[in-house]
């Protein structure tokens, strides 16, 4: 029995809800200050009951395929309610974990009960260069937990993200990702072959195609 191709269907729910954005001729600003031809924001996710299931069906067959997983831990704040809706349906213990400690209260970064030496799924809504996760990851490590996995709805699948969890040793699986944004979009008729040209060579150097795109003449 084949099973489903949830990194297409997350993809085309993703792109049909305008959770993810692509506008190459109009570039969004991130943050850092880079223009980007796409912008995610799988918040938006969750207003969809029906589509969110397509996420969480998705991750039930990563973390099964991750070995035992004693609780699921969310990264703080994106990563909390997906992860929490994992873990009910796995009936499995959820815990959370923030990027700092808190500075009042118990002072706790890591909220939930856990024993050293569980093993935990990692869940985050979106890896871009994978810094957050890897930082949350490594605290749930600090803390005794042993890391199977860390597991996202999407990836840009940055060559700098796969290096830095390759360096760290904690595998990362993710439902769908940037080319297959990309492969669904066209076939849905979202972006032309050549609006997809665009979107790879941003992809290539995100930071050169941004620096190109400011300094181009108005």
């Amino acid at each position: 029995m084949t099973e489903p191709d949830y990194a297409s269907s997350l993809a085309e729910a993703l792109l049909q809800i305008n959770a993810i954005r692509l506008s190459p001729q109009k570039p969004f600003t991130w943050a850092s200050g880079l223009k980007s031809p796409v912008y995610c924001d799988n918040r938006l996710l969750l207003s969809y009951p029906a589509l969110r299931q397509i996420a969480i069906d998705g991750l039930v067959q990563i973390a099964r395929d991750c070995g035992p997983i004693d609780a699921i831990a969310g990264v703080a704040t994106a990563g909390i309610p997906h992860g929490m809706l994992l873990a009910d349906r796995l009936n499995l213990p959820f815990i959370y974990v923030r990027s700092k400690a808190k500075e009042h209260g118990k002072g706790n970064q890591i909220e939930g009960a856990f024993t050293p030496g569980q093993h935990v799924l990692v869940v985050e809504d979106l890896i871009s260069t994978g810094g957050s996760s890897l930082q949350a990851a490594q605290a749930l490590q600090e803390a005794g937990l042993v890391i199977q996995a860390v597991t996202a709805l999407f990836t840009y699948g940055f060559p700098e993200s796969e290096q830095r969890f390759a360096e760290a040793s904690i595998p990362l699986r993710t439902i769908s990702n940037y080319s297959k944004v990309l492969q669904v979009s066209q076939e849905i008729g979202q972006i032309t072959a050549a609006e997809a040209d665009v979107m790879s060579t941003w992809y290539q150097d995100p930071r050169a195609w941004s620096d190109r795109f400011l300094h181009q003449p108005v």
